[in-house]
């Protein structure tokens, strides 16, 4: 299908299912390194979301992300909604007006979404943040949107899966960044949970496009 406002919408109605189905494990993930409020707050943005999209249905992807940013740094506690906003906000400049997202653009709309999130939190690959999931899954959509022959389908796998392969690696880090990085050496073992919501995110993503 084409990645379009229908699209858009279902994708944010499959994260928002996501943070529902996974809400316990992400405060759990939370309540090992950080302060056990991650899943709560994704869960309760997300269903703000639905609610906003429903109240003002958008035109465009780019104004479904924009109403996202903005629901998302309103209702989410702590550093995941300015995070998750600016990164939402970022893509939605990204992609403008455009009715349709070709593949190239949406590489470059999660780019502007990762580069959002460093701005907003000053982390870096291997920081065990969120970061460890974005900046993989930019590399890998951007190559899949050169290689890929215009099939924006295998652009949304190839930056899910390295999302998920990113949140997966966080685990034996060391955080240097956020709430964990208190712990030193004991945040070592447990996985970051804003690079797990951020795989979740991406996962939808492909699942709205199936």
């Amino acid at each position: 299908m084409a990645l379009d406002v229908t699209w858009a919408v279902k994708w944010l109605t499959l994260s928002a299912q996501a943070m529902a189905e996974h809400r316990v494990e992400l405060i759990e993930l939370d309540r090992a390194i950080g302060d056990s409020d991650h899943g709560e707050n994704m869960d309760r943005g997300f269903q703000a979301v639905l609610d906003k999209l429903a109240e003002a249905p958008p035109q465009t992807p780019g104004a479904a992300l924009k109403l996202t940013a903005m629901t998302l740094m309103s209702k989410v506690g702590g550093a995941a909604g300015p995070l998750y906003g600016t990164a939402f906000l970022r893509a939605a400049a990204s992609l403008g007006d455009a009715a349709e997202i070709e593949p190239a653009a949406w590489a470059g709309a999660l780019a502007a979404a990762r580069d959002g999130i460093v701005a907003r939190g000053k982390a870096e690959s291997g920081d065990k943040t969120m970061v460890d999931a974005w900046t993989p899954a930019v590399d890998a959509a951007r190559k899949a949107a050169l290689d890929g022959n215009g099939d924006v389908l295998t652009v949304l796998v190839a930056a899910a899966e390295a999302a998920e392969a990113g949140a997966v690696a966080t685990d034996p880090m060391v955080a240097r960044k956020g709430r964990a990085s208190y712990l030193g050496e004991r945040s070592a073992g447990h996985r970051d949970p804003g690079a797990a919501s951020s795989a979740l995110i991406l996962r939808a993503a492909v699942g709205a496009a199936a």
